[in-house]
């Protein structure tokens, strides 16, 4: 089974500290060492995003990000796991080691 687990940021929060990096650094060596990680990405800021819409013969293009707001996906893993409540351990161990939100969601295909 698959998840998507992405990291929740907002504008306002600083920067990872030292620990913070170390800990992510720790957590992504634990998951890949258990064979559970597939990928593990940080995002840029919502800032530099584009919204592309090529549907129904449009060719629309908008600078920043499609979802306005405080939070926002600033990374994310993507697991391999036997269980949900592996994913669910992974996910909570994640948000601690980031010292973020984190959302869990499965994978489908």
């Amino acid at each position: 089974m698959r998840f998507l687990i992405s990291v929740i940021d907002t504008q306002t929060r600083s920067p990872h500290t030292a620990e913070e990096r170390k800990a992510i650094d720790d957590f992504n060596e634990k998951i890949v060492d258990a064979g559970q990680r597939v990928i593990a990405c940080g995002i840029d800021s919502p800032d530099d995003a584009f919204v592309f819409d090529s549907r129904d013969g449009k060719s629309d293009l908008h600078e920043g990000s499609h979802h306005k707001g405080e939070e926002f996906f600033s990374g994310f893993w993507i697991v391999e796991v036997d269980s949900l409540e592996t994913a669910k351990q992974l996910a909570a161990e994640g948000s601690k080691a980031c010292n973020r939100k984190v959302e869990l969601r499965p994978l489908l295909g």
